[in-house]
């Protein structure tokens, strides 16, 4: 009992703190953002856009920091089964909000800032398909939660959350290009095409974590437990 117990409590902390652990380089960079904003930095090519409207990546970097690391503890089996009150609360008032923040203000983003060097129309269409899809995820993901379709509500969940984790798996597709020698920024198809895996390796993962994770039906919560879930 005890290995089994320490087992599990092994698992329950390298989920969240890998996925903390992928978000850490976009949530720095965002960090620096913030303070480039708020401290007045020199204007150049690079920041314009975001000092001429600061609000769309303000609240981008917030929402997102926000899903990113505190989204890690809901794949957390023990939070989810023994916490359903805290699971329950930090998924309706904060990550749900977060989420669907993060993703709008990304699409709006991408719709109206002016392209940053390096970037095209793959890219553009790339971000607006995820974006909307990340959208799309959580509100199916919360629709299905208010059914207590919570294998549904969990299969979306995980991917909104995986598509919204790509800035981190993105550093990672970006490395070969540095690692090869290429030098200088990518053109436009090679930075679509690593931005682009990014986002495609973590919906991967997020389907086959699907598949082979247990049914979330209701009825395998504990009894003592099931009227906090309501």
């Amino acid at each position: 009992m005890n290995i089994s117990r320490k087992k599990i409590s092994w698992q329950a902390r390298l989920v969240p703190g890998g996925l903390i652990l992928l978000s850490l380089v976009p949530v720095i960079a965002g960090a620096a953002r913030l303070t480039q904003l708020a401290s007045g930095a020199e204007i150049n090519a690079e920041n314009a856009r975001f000092f001429a409207t600061p609000l769309p990546v303000v609240v981008h970097i917030i929402s997102a920091t926000l899903y990113a690391l505190l989204g890690a503890f809901q794949f957390t089996a023990s939070l989810r089964r023994w916490r359903p009150r805290w699971h329950r609360w930090l998924g309706r008032w904060i990550l749900v909000p977060a989420g669907l923040a993060a993703a709008a203000s990304g699409l709006w983003m991408a719709r109206f800032y002016p392209w940053p060097a390096g970037d095209g129309v793959l890219l553009y269409w790339l971000r607006l398909f995820f974006g909307a899809a990340m959208l799309a995820f959580i509100i199916r993901g919360a629709l299905a939660a208010r059914r207590r379709d919570f294998a549904q509500h969990g299969a979306w969940m995980i991917r909104a959350y995986a598509i919204g984790l790509g800035a981190g798996t993105q550093v990672l597709t970006h490395i070969p290009w540095f690692l090869l020698g290429n030098g200088g920024a990518p053109d436009e198809l090679s930075r679509a095409a690593m931005m682009g895996a990014g986002w495609v390796i973590n919906w991967v993962v997020a389907e086959w974590v699907i598949w082979k994770r247990p049914s979330s039906h209701p009825r395998s919560i504990p009894n003592h437990l099931a009227k906090q879930v309501n």
